[in-house]
């Protein structure tokens, strides 16, 4: 099987580790984390003046309608310069289910989010439903639209979202369906704070929100499957940029024992400390096989075979993290987690990573499950 990228990918790559590098270091990222909503305005407006946060939008609505693996080689940049705008949240999992639900309403907004000039987030997760697609929102029909009521819980990037894509069920009906609010509509109600590794988060409530018909994005009840589908993206996408952090861990923390001097000489020469660091390479080889196949499986035709591999995905790139993360915490001694250090960010990333969209034990079972 040919791993070579194109040309265009690859320079893709390069323009945006080069922004990474040049406009996204610890202070700019600090600053971002103390402005509201622990997001930067102008890092958004670069990224959509590179044409990166229209990258999965169709070139109908003036994006670059890329793919899973474009995405994979601009979230494993972004992963290891530990970005905090809502660009996962907004320009990939909410792009991924408004491509996927159709209509003149999503198209309208896919076209508003290719320039930058609009966000928007998915708010499907409910309290208590513990990774489960459980959906209690309920939405009741009104004269000329709807009204919706529910809550919503840790939505990734609501705070900055200018639209909200809740998945609520249809009075008296069956199947999910998708509505488009503006987080500024009446009864909308939101609890904006940061998540573990700063990025943020809202918890979201909806009191007898009136909205329009065309709020109602393709088709009553006919959600699951663009939902399910658009997850399976935002998977991927996420295990790329984990993958990303693991680099980043990887390399901070083999600098670190080449430079950290004890009896005379850098403690990398030490045999024991060597033998972590192989450990540590080994599950980071490990993890990017997987995010490959992530990527490739993600638009999959075969829903059973594809889930197989996003559960697998999830579950080795979670354990992987998970031991790159300790073991960099581990090597760099007690400053491990001082907050002026990158590894103690890389290990909160990492750590929030694997909670986002089914922890490893939910795959596990899932996996399990799919295999008998």
């Amino acid at each position: 099987m040919d791993f070579e990228f194109t040309e265009d990918q690859n320079l893709l790559a390069e323009t945006v580790q080069k922004f990474m590098a040049a406009r996204y270091g610890s202070e700019s990222r600090r600053a971002a984390h103390k402005t509201p909503g622990t997001w930067s305005r102008d890092v958004w407006r670069t990224l959509a003046e590179m044409g990166i946060v229209g990258l999965l939008v169709p070139a109908e609505q003036g994006g670059i309608d890329g793919g899973p693996v474009e995405t994979m080689l601009v979230m494993n940049a972004f992963g290891a310069g530990m970005l905090l705008e809502p660009y996962w949240s907004s320009a990939v999992f909410a792009t991924a289910l408004l491509r996927r639900l159709g209509g003149p309403a999503a198209a309208k907004l896919l076209a508003s989010l290719a320039v930058g000039e609009h966000l928007a987030a998915v708010a499907h997760a409910e309290p208590g439903a513990r990774y489960d697609d459980r959906v209690q929102t309920l939405a009741r029909k009104a004269a000329g639209g709807w009204t919706l009521s529910g809550a919503k819980s840790v939505v990734i990037g609501g705070g900055a979202a200018d639209t909200l894509l809740v998945t609520a069920r249809v009075q008296g009906g069956d199947g999910v369906s998708v509505f488009a609010i503006p987080r500024t509509a009446e009864g909308v109600r939101l609890r904006e704070y940061p998540t573990i590794d700063w990025r943020g988060a809202a918890d979201v409530t909806l009191e007898d929100v009136r909205v329009k018909s065309e709020a109602l994005l393709g088709g009553e009840g006919a959600a699951q499957k663009p939902l399910d589908d658009a997850q399976d993206v935002a998977l991927a996408a996420l295990c790329a940029d984990a993958v990303g952090s693991m680099k980043a861990a990887l390399e901070a923390t083999g600098k670190y024992l080449q430079t950290r001097e004890q009896f005379g000489q850098p403690i990398g020469k030490f045999q024991a400390l060597q033998h972590r660091m192989a450990d540590m390479l080994i599950h980071f080889e490990q993890a990017k096989s997987m995010a490959y196949l992530a990527a490739m499986q993600c638009e999959a035709p075969d829903a059973g075979e594809r889930r197989k591999a996003m559960s697998a995905a999830k579950v080795v790139i979670g354990q992987s993290g998970r031991y790159i993360a300790q073991q960099a915490v581990q090597l760099h001694g007690g400053m491990g987690m001082a907050d002026e250090l990158d590894v103690s960010h890389y290990f909160r990333r990492l750590t929030a990573h694997e909670l986002t969209l089914g922890d490893t034990d939910h795959h596990l079972e899932k996996f399990a499950a799919a295999t008998r």
